[in-house]
C-alpha cells in the first residue's frame, strides 16, 4: 500500500518518461518552441501530475476522474510524437512504446481501484461502521 504518490510504479514510469519526452524535444526546430515543443511537455507533465493529484482524492470516483484525465493526456502526446515523428523532428518511437507501458499501467491501476468498490467486506465494514460509531460515541448506550 503507497503512502505517497511517489511510491506508485506508475507514477515513477510516467515521470521518468516525462524526462525522456524533454530530452527528445530538444531536438524540435526552434521555430517549433512555442508551438509543438511546448505542447507536447505540457500534455507530457500532466501526466505524472494527475496522478499525484489523483492519489490523494478520498473518493473512488475522484481518483478516476483524475487517472483518466491522465490517460487523455497520454493519448494527446501518442499524437505529438507521431506529428513529430511523421515531420521528421526526431525519432519517438521509444517514447511512443513507452506510452503503451504507462497506459497499460495507469489502466491496471484504475481497474483495481474501481474493483475495490466491490469487495463486500469491505461494503460490510462501512454498512456497519455508522452504527459502531454511533454507539462508540454515546457513553450512556454503552453503560446499558
Amino acid at each position: 500500500m503507497a503512502r505517497t504518490f511517489q511510491e506508485l510504479n506508475v507514477y515513477q514510469k510516467a515521470h521518468s518518461w516525462v524526462l525522456d519526452i524533454y530530452r527528445a524535444s530538444r531536438q524540435f526546430p526552434r521555430e517549433e518552441m512555442f508551438g509543438l515543443t511546448s505542447q507536447l511537455r505540457r500534455a507530457a507533465v500532466s501526466v505524472p501530475a494527475n496522478i499525484a493529484e489523483g492519489f490523494v482524492k478520498r473518493g473512488r470516483a475522484d481518483k478516476i476522474r483524475f487517472y483518466n484525465i491522465a490517460q487523455g493526456s497520454l493519448e494527446e502526446c501518442r499524437y505529438y510524437l507521431i506529428l513529430a515523428r511523421d515531420l521528421q523532428f526526431a525519432q519517438t518511437d521509444e517514447e511512443l512504446g513507452a506510452i503503451d507501458e504507462v497506459s497499460r499501467m495507469l489502466e491496471a491501476y484504475i481497474s483495481a481501484i474501481a474493483a475495490s468498490r466491490r469487495n463486500p467486506l469491505r461494503l460490510l465494514f462501512w454498512l456497519l461502521a455508522p452504527g459502531f460509531w454511533l454507539l462508540s460515541s454515546s457513553p450512556r448506550l454503552l453503560s446499558r
